[in-house]
C-alpha cells in the first residue's frame, strides 16, 4: 500500500470546521483508519470512527480502484488540537488480535491547529445620507495584514492596515442598502465579523397591472429585495382577506422566503378583476405593494383578427362592385392602341392592292 494523498496540517478558529483528505492505492485495496494524539504530553494515540465526539465528528470512505477518505470536525474546540494521523493497509492480518501483520500499517500525519476565535463587536449607525458600519476586535491577536469589506460575492473595500478596528461608510438611505455585510481581517486563519442592517420588508410587485384570460389561471407576483427575510405573506382582495373570501378555492397562495405568488384558478371577469395587495412581516415591521388584474374575455382576442377580416371584406365589396358598374364600351389603353394599329396596317394593304 502506498499513499497518493496525504493531509495537510491547518490552523482553524474554534467554532470553525476541518476537513482532512487522504488516499492510497494496493492491491488489494488498501484499509484505511483514522488516528488522533492529543496535545497532553500523557496522551496516546486513539482511533476516530464515524460519529465520535459528540457526532462532531464524520469519517466518508470510499473503496473504488484505490481507497479515498475524508475525515471532518465540526464547531472545533481546542480540545481538538493535534495530531491526526491516516493509516492504511492491506494486509490480511491488519485487524487480527493475535496475528502481527506481514505488512504494517503505512502512515501519514497532519496538526490542526485550533485558536480561540477572538470577540469582534460590531455595529452601524444610520448619520444623515450615511451608514457608517464598524468592527472592532477585543483581546489581542497578532499579524493582522489588513482588512476586507464584504456584501455578498462583492468586496466593497479594502486595505492593508494592521488595526483592530475597521469601518466602512455607505452613502445612501437605510431602505435602500440594508443586507448582510463582513467585515475580514487577513489573518491566518481567517477572522470574520457580521454586520447586519435590517429594515421593515420593502415590498415591490412584478407586474403593477396584470392581464388575463376569462377561464384561464391568473398568476400575481410579489417580492421582498431587503433584508431580514420576510417570515409572513399575506393577500388581500378589497380589504379582504383572501383566505376567507376563498371559499370556491380558487385561490392558491405560494409564499417562499422573498417572494410570494397569488394563483386565481378559472378567471371571472365580473369577481376577479379589482386590485389584490400583497402584505410581508418581519421582525422589523411590515411593508405591502398593489397589483391591478383585468381579466378579458376569451373572445378579446379575436376582435384584432376579426377587424382584418372586416377590413377585407369591405376591400373586396368595393372592388367588385366598382367593376361590375364600368361602362361596357370603356376599352382599356392597352386594347384601344392594339386595334388602331390593326386599322392601320388595313388601310395600308388596301392601298397597295389599288
Amino acid at each position: 500500500a502506498g499513499f497518493i494523498k496525504s493531509p495537510l496540517s491547518q490552523k482553524r478558529l474554534t467554532q470553525d470546521s476541518v476537513e482532512l483528505y487522504c488516499e492510497a492505492i494496493g492491491n488489494p485495496i488498501p484499509e484505511i483508519q483514522w488516528w488522533f494524539e492529543g496535545n497532553d504530553p500523557n496522551e496516546t494515540y486513539a482511533q476516530l470512527w464515524d460519529g465520535a465526539r459528540q457526532d462532531r465528528v464524520k469519517i466518508n470512505a470510499t473503496y473504488n480502484l484505490h481507497s479515498t477518505s475524508t475525515i471532518s470536525i465540526a464547531n472545533l474546540t481546542s480540545d481538538d488540537s493535534g495530531m491526526y494521523e491516516c493509516r492504511a493497509s492491506n494486509d490480511p492480518d491488519r485487524n487480527h488480535l493475535s496475528k502481527s501483520p506481514k505488512v504494517k500499517w503505512i502512515r501519514s500525519q497532519a496538526n490542526v491547529f485550533v485558536i480561540e476565535r477572538p470577540e469582534i463587536k460590531t455595529h452601524f449607525s444610520p448619520v444623515s445620507d450615511k451608514l457608517v458600519l464598524t468592527c472592532n476586535m477585543s483581546g489581542t491577536y497578532s499579524s493582522i495584514k489588513g482588512h476586507e469589506w464584504v456584501h455578498g460575492d462583492k468586496v466593497l473595500h479594502t486595505d492593508e492596515t494592521d488595526s483592530a478596528f475597521t469601518s466602512y461608510t455607505i452613502h445612501g438611505k437605510v431602505e435602500e442598502h440594508s443586507g448582510m455585510y463582513e467585515c475580514v481581517y487577513k489573518t491566518n486563519p481567517e477572522i470574520r465579523g457580521q454586520v447586519n442592517i435590517s429594515v421593515a420588508p420593502q415590498v415591490i410587485a412584478y407586474k403593477k397591472s396584470e392581464h388575463g384570460n376569462e377561464g384561464d389561471t391568473g398568476v400575481l407576483t410579489c417580492k421582498n429585495p431587503s433584508f431580514p427575510p420576510v417570515t409572513t405573506w399575506t393577500w388581500y382582495k378589497n380589504g379582504q382577506g383572501v383566505s376567507a373570501v376563498n371559499a370556491s378555492g380558487r385561490y392558491i397562495i405560494k409564499s417562499s422566503g422573498n417572494k410570494t405568488e397569488l394563483r386565481i384558478l378559472k378567471l371571472n371577469i365580473e369577481e376577479d378583476t379589482g386590485d389584490y395587495r400583497c402584505n410581508a412581516t418581519n421582525p422589523y415591521g411590515s411593508g405591502d405593494a398593489t397589483v391591478n388584474l383585468r381579466v378579458r374575455s376569451r373572445l378579446a382576442a379575436l376582435w384584432p383578427f376579426l377587424g382584418i377580416v372586416a377590413e377585407v371584406l369591405v376591400l373586396v365589396t368595393i372592388i367588385f362592385i366598382y367593376e361590375k358598374r364600368r361602362k361596357p364600351d370603356e376599352i382599356p389603353d392597352g386594347k384601344r392602341k392594339s386595334n388602331a394599329t390593326n386599322h392601320k396596317d388595313k388601310n395600308v394593304r388596301q392601298r397597295n392592292a389599288n
